[in-house]
């Protein structure tokens, strides 16, 4: 099966523009994501928001039958942020398409990838960051359930635990090295020293020597990442931490 190529996409992404131009229950369209700072590249989806009145419902009815009509859409999901509900397509050729339906009284942008193309946007308050201190606790939970996992033999889930802590360390250190810390988009940004020490918290195969291995590694790197953010706290956290280890 052929993928999409970025000619198909930037037509399709005309068609949902010329569209919206035509639907008198769209007061603006934007390009978000990538596109609205012109950092797409070859494997980069469409992310496209939508200021509607009206029958939120309907709207997203119509242009959910349109995407499958039109453009052979084979499945959809929804995501819901504050009042909006993004509606992802897959497409058959592998096109991801995000439309944000958004009422028109907080249709605006909530960060700096907001294009608007045409109609209003609205002022909005910005996407909050993730919290440091919130990524540390989700660690240390973590880190609590790969010690019980470990110990019950139960090792797929210790391996799925430890990849919950190993993702809290991860984002700590995007947020520390001023990098997107959502969901892995800034991982490739960090330099070598921050990411090579990670490598050791990889289990590479299912057996407990190997989970502890790593598991000991991600709580040292945890550690570390929690002292750049409140040294008390790493501290307080450093003897149960090591407790675990056994």
């Amino acid at each position: 099966m052929a993928v999409f190529t970025p000619s198909e996409r930037a037509q399709l992404l005309a068609s949902l523009t010329d569209r919206a131009r035509g639907d008198a229950r769209i007061t603006g369209a934007a390009v978000t994501g990538s596109g609205a700072l012109d950092h797409t590249d070859r494997w980069s989806d469409i992310d496209f928001a939508l200021g509607i009145t009206g029958s939120r419902d309907e709207v997203m009815a119509d242009w959910t039958a349109y995407l499958y009509r039109e453009h052979g859409a084979v499945h959809h999901m929804d995501v819901p942020f504050r009042a909006a509900i993004y509606r992802v397509f897959l497409l058959p050729h592998t096109l991801q398409v995000d439309i944000a339906f958004v009422p028109a009284a907080e249709f605006g942008a909530t960060g700096p990838t907001f294009r608007l193309l045409f109609g209003t946007a609205v002022d909005q308050p910005p996407t909050s960051a993730l919290d440091p201190r919130a990524e540390i606790d989700l660690a240390w939970l973590y880190a609590l359930h790969v010690r019980s996992s470990i110990e019950r033999h139960r090792l797929w889930q210790a391996e799925h635990m430890l990849g919950g802590l190993r993702n809290a360390v991860l984002s700590l250190m995007c947020l520390r090295h001023g990098v997107p810390a959502v969901q892995g988009r800034g991982l490739h940004l960090l330099p070598p020293s921050a990411t090579n020490p990670a490598l050791a918290t990889l289990v590479g195969t299912l057996d407990e020597t190997n989970l502890r291995r790593a598991f000991h590694a991600a709580v040292e790197l945890l550690l570390a990442e929690t002292a750049h953010v409140d040294a008390k706290l790493a501290k307080v956290l450093s003897a149960p931490l090591l407790a675990m280890l056994g």
